[in-house]
């Protein structure tokens, strides 16, 4: 069956690798095509290190706080970050750099695979979000590096998709030593896809630890007027948002929208969707200007600038959950598709009120916020009216969003917990590296 499957993943990297390796700036080019193919852009340590694989932006970012509580009491600990993504990748670097080697997660086929084991020698492997990978699990398995998935999780629809698939998928989840698991939820998924029972453990959402920045953007300070902040949207959610901020605009004229896309190709496609309706708009990436030596940004709040009834386009990596400190209404995208929702915690950890749609099914712990209160699930009929109402009533808005917060801080600890399970395999590895 691995034989199968590393053909039929060879005849799709075939085809699609051209595209790839198009698609990136050419200063990118011979990075990812190097490290793709195991030939890995890092230096050869006496020590082995922990290798932490979190395919994309949000998955960094919850691998951070690992990632820096490993650093603080194991300075001595060398940590690789792999990515598949290059927006992965620059946060990355951004959050990262000089506490990690960062590279690209290598195709998984066996040639690769093995030339990356043989450049990097890990001594334990961590996986964040139930990331899957047959080959590279096999042969970590082979040379008997313990395998961790960390903050998992499994979706309904991929655990639809997996368990058609049981016979394959459970010759792979028996690859792996420990599952830290989100929620029971996901762990009794895990275990029915075949992982053993006393391999998996319930340690809580790494999220709950994600600290954003406690400096709101010095930009957000040229909004005068309410704030609503449409954060991580997809295509079909913006025309939405849209719509409904053009008919608030008759109650509220001062009224300000700020709209985060989820993936910085579609950045210049919501551009056009916003002008289209004829707003008065700015891009993020347009807040700072060039002073007049030519060398100093001079930033727009410098001049006394005050915004009022705009549209903010933030076309900015990385900056999104530092921007909800400044909303009086957050929304999360990918909740009024079929995609299941992005990560509602920012806005949470800022104390701010959070509006879903109906799909939010990617964060089983949303229905502990709509309970207590903390957030609201409405669908694409009634968010006008739930946002009319919400910036009606201040007192409404301050309730839920100290409702969040205190949700927010209840659930905090998982890195902790993740830390103890961890103990043991690190302390072997610092035994094997002295």
């Amino acid at each position: 069956m691995f034989f199968i499957y590393s053909l039929l993943y060879f005849i799709v990297m075939l085809i699609l690798l051209p595209f790839e390796y198009l698609k990136r700036p050419g200063g990118l080019r011979r990075k990812w095509l190097r490290e793709k193919f195991g030939f890995l852009s890092l230096h050869i340590h006496a020590s082995r290190p922990i290798w932490v694989h979190a395919v994309s932006v949000g998955e960094v970012i919850s691998a951070t706080p690992l990632i820096k509580e490993l650093r603080t009491r194991y300075p001595s600990v060398r940590i690789v970050l792999s990515t598949i993504t290059d927006t992965g990748q620059r946060v990355a670097i951004e959050r990262l750099s000089g506490t990690a080697d960062i590279i690209y997660l290598p195709f998984d086929l066996p040639l690769s695979v093995r030339r990356s084991l043989r450049r990097m020698r890990p001594a334990i492997f961590i996986t964040i979000e139930t990331e899957l990978w047959p080959n590279i699990f096999r042969f970590l398995r082979k040379q008997k590096i313990p395998i961790l998935v960390l903050n998992g999780r499994l979706s309904e629809r991929s655990f639809d998709g997996y368990r058609k698939i049981g016979f394959f998928m459970k010759g792979i989840v028996r690859c792996v030593d420990l599952f830290g698991m989100q929620d029971s939820t996901y762990a009794d998924r895990i275990v029915e896809l075949g992982a053993d029972k006393d391999n998996v453990e319930v340690i809580g959402n790494f999220k709950f630890d994600t600290r954003p920045s406690e400096k709101i953007p010095e930009w957000t300070g040229l909004l005068k007027g309410p704030v609503i902040l449409a954060g991580s949207t997809h295509e079909g959610e913006e025309e939405l948002i849209l719509s409904v901020f053009e008919s608030l605009r008759i109650d509220f004229p001062g009224l300000n929208l700020i709209i985060a896309p989820r993936h910085p190709e579609r950045f210049r496609e919501v551009e056009e969707a916003i002008k289209g309706r004829g707003f008065r708009y700015l891009k993020r990436s347009g807040l700072d200007i060039v002073g007049a030596n030519g060398h100093s940004p001079l930033p727009l709040l410098t001049m006394n600038c005050q915004l009022s009834g705009i549209v903010v386009l933030l076309d900015a990596i990385g900056e999104l959950a530092s921007v909800y400190g400044a909303a009086d209404v957050a929304i999360i995208g990918g909740s009024f598709i079929e995609h299941g929702g992005h990560n509602p915690l920012e806005p949470a950890f800022w104390g701010k009120p959070i509006l879903c749609g109906p799909h939010m099914e990617n964060f089983t712990f949303m229905e502990d916020f709509y309970r207590m209160d903390g957030a609201i699930k409405t669908d694409s009929q009634g968010l006008y009216d739930t946002i009319k109402a919400l910036l009606q009533s201040p007192e409404k808005r301050k309730h839920m969003g100290e409702k969040a917060r205190a949700l927010y801080n209840e659930k905090a600890g998982a890195v902790g917990r993740a830390i103890e399970v961890l103990e043991r395999y690190i302390k072997l590895h610092l035994l094997l590296t002295k």
